[in-house]
């Protein structure tokens, strides 16, 4: 199965062309231009060097959440504009899960994927990396480092941070004396990589959908919707 993978979730973005488990090619550009500028002519730049066409992609494949708004907005409208024409099936893969498959390989580890959610938040879930598979102890959420680091002091044991909220997490954590690690600089960020093994898991499940079917999975409102709710609120004082 050929999936092309998408993550625009953050300030980094990634496309991965893989086949089942294995990496085929993977574009990852972290240099703060903005996705609507960058993703697409890498996707493309990708199968052509690949010597693929876009008819030969079996599934589509995107982080679709949590993450930044428009990040995400625009990570999905890709990915189905990709899959709308060859009516392919699509995957919205949690942001979070994606993060966790580079670290999978490691034995009874527990990961802590995080991501800043500003507000003095951040966007969590947490797993245990099974030797290639991953164990999900907790759906994806957003919630304060505060409440955050009372599961981690409960849970007793090392935590290993990955996603683009690991450095602010790390230095708070470590003040409230909890053992915690970063993952390696090379697996910290969110790739497309882990976007398609996730992507692989919900087709081994059954869980594609359409590109009609494909949606954002923001967890929280967004700025503009907060202010639009105080301000009806405080209407209605």
């Amino acid at each position: 199965m050929k999936i092309l993978a998408l993550e625009s979730s953050a300030v980094a973005a990634s496309a991965a062309v893989c086949e089942d488990e294995t990496l085929i090619a993977q574009s990852f550009q972290h240099s703060g231009l903005t996705h609507s500028r960058t993703l697409m002519p890498m996707c493309r730049d990708l199968l052509a060097n690949c010597g693929l066409s876009l008819e030969e992609i079996d599934v589509v494949a995107v982080a679709a959440g949590p993450g930044s708004f428009t990040g995400l907005r625009i990570g999905v409208a890709a990915a189905k504009g990709l899959a709308w024409a060859g009516d392919k099936p699509c995957a919205g893969v949690s942001t979070l899960e994606a993060m966790a498959w580079s670290l999978a390989f490691l034995r009874d580890a527990d990961l802590c994927p995080v991501m800043d959610a500003r507000r003095s938040q951040v966007y969590n879930a947490l797993f245990t990396a099974r030797g290639g598979a991953l164990e999900r102890r907790t759906e994806d959420r957003a919630l304060s480092i505060e409440e955050l680091a009372g599961e981690l002091a409960a849970r007793g044991k090392t935590q290993i941070l990955v996603g683009d909220g690991a450095g602010l997490c790390y230095n708070e954590l470590t003040k409230r004396g909890l053992d915690v690690e970063l993952a390696p600089p090379h697996l910290l960020l969110q790739s497309g990589w882990g976007v398609a093994r996730g992507a692989l898991e919900l087709a081994r499940q059954g869980r594609l959908v359409s590109a009609a079917g494909l949606a954002p999975a923001y967890h929280r409102l967004s700025q503009a919707e907060r202010e639009r709710l105080a301000k009806e609120n405080k209407k209605n004082m």
